[in-house]
C-alpha cells in the first residue's frame, strides 16, 4: 500500500463547470506532487455523454483515475439515497483494490462515506466542507422544513455535520467567517485543525496579458457594441442565491444617471433576464445576454467596466466564497458586491478591488454608482490581490501541506 493513494469523492460530476473548475484543477497540481489520485464522482447522464472526452483527456494527462457514476435526479429523496448507496459500493470496490490512506470529502454526501471508511479502514478524513450545506439547501428554499421529510433530513445533517467536524483528521473551510463561526461552537476541548481555502481561480487562463486589443475590437463588433460603451458585466448561474431583482434595480439606477451595457455571461436563457427587466421598464436594448464557453470568458470580462453580483446573505452564505469574484479580480477589474457573504467584503476592502452594498435601496445603489464611477482603480494591484488571496498555486500548496501531514501521521 503506498500512502500516497488518495480516493477523492464528489456528489457534484466533473462534466459539470464546477467540477472543471473547482475540483480538477486542485487534483492536477496534487498528481504532480507525487499522490495517486483516484477521483469518484456522480455525472448527469446527458452531460456525460457530451463531456465524457474531455474530462477523460484531463484524467489520463495528469494521471488521475476517473471513476464515474450516474447521478440521478428523481424522484427526490430516493434518488440520493441510491446515489449514496452506489458511492458507499465503489468507494469500497476501490478500497480493496488501491487501499487508500486518504479519503478526502467534497461536502456532506461525500463524508457519509469518507467518515464511513475511516471507521472501517482506518482511511483518513478529509472533510472538505464547502459550506454549511443542510442550512443552504434551507436558505435557497430547495428544502422547506414545513415539509416533515425535509425537517427530518434538515436535522439529520445537522447532527451529522458535527460529527464530521469532530472526527475530520482534518478540514478545509472556503472562508474564515465560516472557520470563525465552527471555532465558536466548541465542539471539541482542543482547536479543531481548520485550513481555509477559498475558491481558487486559474489566474493564467484569467489575465489580461492573454488578450490583445484585437481581439477585444472584434468581439465589441460582433457583439454589436462600440468603444465608446460603458459596460457593466454579469458572469455565471442566475437563481437560488444571485439576486436578479436586485441588480435589475441597481442597474434601473445606473440607467437613471449614465448610458450603459449590462453584459450577461450566462447559461441561463435570455427571458430569464428579459422578462424580468420588461416588468422594470428596462428596455432590452441595453441588455447584451451571451452564454460562452469557460476558455471566453476572459475576453468578455476584460472588454467590462467592472462586474456585478449581488448574493442572497444568509446564515448559510458565510461560508460561500464566489469563484467569480477571484476571475474578475485576476482580470484586473473590480465588482459592485453586497455585504455578508463569507469574505467576500473583506476581500473588496482588503485590495480596493471594488465596492460594497450594504442593503438593496435605492440610497445604497446611488452610493455604490458614485463610489465606482469616481474612483480611479489600479488593474494590476487588484490582479495582484488576486493571486495572494485566490491563486491556484496556493490552493494546490495548502492541500498538499494537508495531504502530507495525512500521510505522515498514523
Amino acid at each position: 500500500m503506498s500512502s500516497k493513494n488518495t480516493l477523492y469523492i464528489s456528489y457534484d460530476g466533473m462534466t459539470d463547470s464546477l467540477g472543471q473548475s473547482q475540483v480538477l484543477p486542485y487534483l492536477c497540481g496534487l498528481s504532480k506532487c507525487g499522490y495517486q489520485i483516484t477521483l469518484l464522482s456522480c455525472e448527469k447522464p446527458e452531460r456525460f455523454e457530451q463531456f465524457k472526452p474531455i474530462i477523460e483527456s484531463i484524467c489520463r494527462s495528469a494521471n488521475i483515475n476517473w471513476q464515474p457514476i450516474m447521478y440521478h435526479a428523481k424522484p427526490p429523496v430516493i434518488s440520493t439515497l441510491k446515489d449514496i448507496k452506489h458511492l458507499y459500493q465503489r468507494a469500497y470496490s476501490l478500497h480493496h483494490q488501491y487501499q487508500f490512506s486518504i479519503v478526502h470529502c467534497r461536502s456532506y454526501i461525500a463524508a457519509l462515506v469518507g467518515l464511513s471508511m475511516k471507521e472501517k479502514f482506518g482511511t483518513k478524513f478529509l472533510f472538505d466542507m464547502r459550506g454549511f450545506w443542510a442550512d443552504e439547501r434551507v436558505d435557497g428554499n430547495l428544502w422547506r422544513l414545513s415539509n416533515p421529510v425535509y425537517k427530518i433530513i434538515y436535522n439529520y445533517f445537522k447532527k451529522k455535520e458535527k460529527v464530521f467536524l469532530i472526527e475530520a483528521d482534518h478540514i478545509i473551510s472556503l472562508t474564515n467567517a465560516a472557520k470563525n463561526e465552527i471555532d465558536s461552537w466548541s465542539l471539541t476541548s482542543k482547536p479543531l485543525l481548520i485550513t481555509v481555502i477559498p475558491c481558487c481561480v486559474d489566474t493564467t487562463l484569467f489575465n489580461a496579458e492573454n488578450v490583445t486589443n484585437l481581439q477585444q475590437d472584434e468581439l465589441r463588433f460582433a457583439l454589436g457594441l462600440k468603444q465608446s460603451d460603458f459596460i457593466i458585466g454579469y458572469v455565471g448561474s442566475i437563481g437560488t442565491w444571485y439576486l436578479l431583482t436586485e441588480m435589475l434595480d441597481y442597474l434601473k439606477t445606473v440607467l437613471q444617471k449614465q448610458k450603459a451595457i449590462f453584459l450577461f455571461i450566462t447559461n441561463e436563457p435570455a427571458s430569464m433576464i428579459l422578462e424580468e427587466a420588461q416588468k422594470k421598464n428596462i428596455p432590452k436594448e441595453v441588455f447584451v445576454i451571451r452564454s460562452v464557453a469557460r476558455k471566453e470568458v476572459p475576453l468578455y470580462i476584460s472588454i467590462m467596466n467592472y462586474s456585478l453580483f449581488f448574493i442572497k446573505p444568509s446564515f448559510s452564505k458565510m461560508a460561500s466564497s464566489p469563484t467569480k469574484q477571484g476571475e474578475i479580480m485576476a482580470m484586473g477589474k473590480p465588482v459592485v458586491c453586497n455585504a455578508r457573504v463569507g469574505d467576500t467584503e473583506f476581500v473588496v476592502n482588503q485590495y480596493q478591488s471594488g465596492v460594497v452594498v450594504s442593503d438593496f435601496k435605492t440610497v445604497d445603489f446611488d452610493c455604490a454608482i458614485n463610489a465606482i464611477n469616481k474612483q480611479t482603480f489600479d488593474a494590476a494591484a487588484i490582479r495582484r490581490g488576486a493571486i495572494e488571496f485566490y491563486g491556484l498555486d496556493k490552493g494546490i500548496a495548502l492541500y498538499a501541506g494537508i495531504y502530507d501531514q495525512l500521510t505522515s501521521t498514523k
